[in-house]
């Protein structure tokens, strides 16, 4: 899968609003933050540095498809206007009597608005300060950090990457992009490892491994059990059957005692 292309999520994604942005390089790393996580509609009220801006473009490290499709507004209520449950990010007590819910709430109930195409959307303030207080009123819901209280300063993009990233793992599951999975070959048999086993404790044997011998067998039993917590497959057996016959075909030093 190229960097580019987007993975299909069964809910649709939430729109992110930066209200006032000061620095072209915080809407750059939003841009990226989204794309990480799936998220594409990046809307922007009263960007002081004006826009389009080719320093956020530089920030958001290839992911122009979020900076092409950005939308600019005059007015934070125009930039949310068609959103059906907005979460307004802060990190401040507010004197605004609304429920207040952490971001894997706000994800779950994001995530089910947009499995029924409904659109829903996170607000985030200026750099310096954050939202005020009339722009919290426009929403639905705060939404807040479970950060340390004696430092609860993040940058826009931080704030967006935890909202982006719990939503993405709610709306996909919790699913990763890819395993490292040994594909080959089916799971080993009992059978199959206790013929390995066999083969490799003859192996031993002969090369006297077992000394003394009055403790073979707790030996035999502590390394058959490190191959069975090993989950072996099919193609893992083979190998390692090939790996004793390898050195057995040296002569054993020992003799068979």
């Amino acid at each position: 899968m190229s960097e580019m292309e987007q993975t299909p999520t069964p809910s649709r994604p939430p729109v992110v609003i930066l209200c006032e942005p000061q620095l072209g390089e915080n809407i750059g790393m939003v841009a990226r933050a989204m794309a990480n996580f799936g998220l594409h509609d990046l809307r922007i009220v009263n960007p002081r540095d004006g826009w389009p801006s080719e320093k956020a473009r530089s920030a958001a490290s290839r992911a122009d498809h979020v900076i092409d499709a950005v939308q600019v507004f005059d007015r934070v209520e125009d930039a949310v206007a068609d959103i059906q449950l907005l979460f307004a990010t802060t990190a401040r007590n507010r004197d605004i009597p609304k429920p207040v819910v952490g971001p894997d709430e706000a994800a779950a109930e994001a995530v089910a608005y947009g499995q029924k195409e409904l659109t829903t959307g996170y607000m985030f303030g200026r750099e310096r300060w954050g939202l005020n207080n009339d722009e919290v009123a426009l929403s639905n819901k705060i939404v807040t950090l479970p950060v340390d209280p004696s430092y609860a300063s993040l940058n826009i993009a931080q704030a967006v990457l935890v909202c982006a990233y719990e939503w993405r793992r709610t709306a996909t599951s919790g699913q990763l992009p890819f395993t490292l999975d040994d594909y080959e070959g089916e799971p080993a048999s009992q059978e199959a490892i206790q013929r390995m086993f066999e083969h490799l404790e003859g192996a031993l044997d002969v090369r006297g491994f077992f000394r003394p011998v009055e403790k073979k067998p707790v030996t035999v039993r502590r390394l058959r059990n490190i191959f069975q917590k090993a989950d072996l497959t099919d193609n893992e057996v083979r190998i390692l059957r090939g790996v004793i016959a390898s050195f057995e075909k040296y002569p054993a030093k020992y003799g068979n005692e």
